[in-house]
């Protein structure tokens, strides 16, 4: 009898799954996110949506014609990127701002590479990072109002609170709390014991704040995300060891007191505000750019958190996220090459 093998290269069991599934199914998954972001911010938070999803597939075809390689921006990562990018933007920016870092997220952040599966950054973080650059005021600043009125999410604060902290996102609250040039310590303390209670972990954890788009509802993006790890899309290694180091540091270093003064709801606060559910969901997690390896993952998702707190305590910007995945993007390489399992039956050196 003959027998015929088959010979290929790893992995040699694999699944019945697309990458065109898998990306229409992520482009699901941040619809709850999307439909907080209308009911917040109003149709424009629809419309900033499409601009930067329609963006990144017109740049996508463009790009690949001009290459002559087949055209595939009907396998929804491009969508994904484009909505993504969106996402990091605030509602109160102008309608060409989603589509100039969609068009630089698909150009030089995937196909200058080579295209999907080829890219070394996340191409919407390197699309939002370029925007940050190019313009700073518009990405960082004039924050509107929820639906409801809110931008901080706090409630009933003194009348002598100065503007750094009236008109600030919840995260900039938090690192304007830092600077004793800018706020008494009196009203620090006040500040801070509003920061961290359940009123405004509710008003986080629901979306009546200020921020980008995408990432002011933690629920509906937890929602997102529960379905993407229901349909086996992400796994837990890096959000759940990303969300514990944030945690963990934030209660030993987030209190104005020093060490360890925090209370437990300022940490269950740096998780919810900002882009963290965000990042560590639906971004961190990309399989491109993430690591192949399962202690890989962990060390990675430890590294996005350190350098989340870092840039959120001490550096120039109140949130870190979008950093901070991109400077561990670098290291993937690396941290593959030395979390690589030692193979079934090899002799332990």
């Amino acid at each position: 009898m003959n027998n015929v093998y088959s010979v290929s290269a790893a992995p040699h069991i694999k699944q019945h799954i697309s990458v065109r599934t898998v990306m229409w199914q992520v482009v699901l998954a941040l619809l709850p996110a999307l439909l907080a972001a209308l009911y917040f911010f109003g149709m424009r938070a629809l419309l900033l949506t499409l601009y930067g999803a329609a963006a990144a597939v017109i740049t996508e075809a463009l790009i690949q014609k001009l290459r002559r390689v087949p055209i595939t921006i009907t396998d929804g990562s491009a969508v994904v990127t484009g909505m993504l990018v969106a996402f990091n933007i605030n509602a109160g920016a102008p309608w060409w701002i989603p589509v100039v870092g969609a068009f630089f997220a698909i150009a030089i952040g995937k196909q200058i590479f080579g295209g999907l599966g080829y890219n070394i950054f996340n191409p919407a973080l390197l699309g939002r990072a370029f925007l940050v650059a190019s313009w700073p005021t518009l990405m960082t600043a004039g924050w509107e109002k929820t639906s409801l009125g809110s931008i901080n999410g706090l409630s009933n604060l003194p009348a002598n609170i100065p503007a750094v902290i009236t008109t600030a996102t919840p995260l900039g609250v938090a690192k304007a709390l830092r600077d004793t040039t800018q706020i008494s310590p009196d009203i620090a303390e006040v500040v801070m014991n509003k920061l961290a209670n359940m009123d405004t972990i509710v008003n986080v954890f629901w979306g009546n704040i200020g921020g980008c788009l995408g990432e002011i509802s933690a629920a509906a993006l937890l929602i997102g995300a529960a379905y993407l790890a229901y349909k086996h899309i992400i796994e837990w290694r890096i959000p759940v060891s990303y969300i514990t180091t944030v945690f963990v540091l934030t209660y030993i270093f987030g209190g104005i007191n020093g060490l360890f003064s925090a209370s437990l709801f300022l940490p269950i606060f740096h998780i919810f505000a900002g882009g963290l559910i965000l990042g560590a969901f639906f971004m961190a997690t990309d399989m491109v750019t993430s690591p192949v390896t399962k202690k890989g993952r962990l060390i990675f998702g430890i590294g996005c958190g350190i350098l989340t707190v870092i840039i959120r305590f001490v550096g120039g910007y109140p949130e870190g996220v979008s950093y901070s995945i991109l400077l561990m993007n670098i290291a993937v390489p690396l941290i593959d090459r030395y979390t690589i399992p030692r193979p079934f039956g090899e002799a332990a050196k």
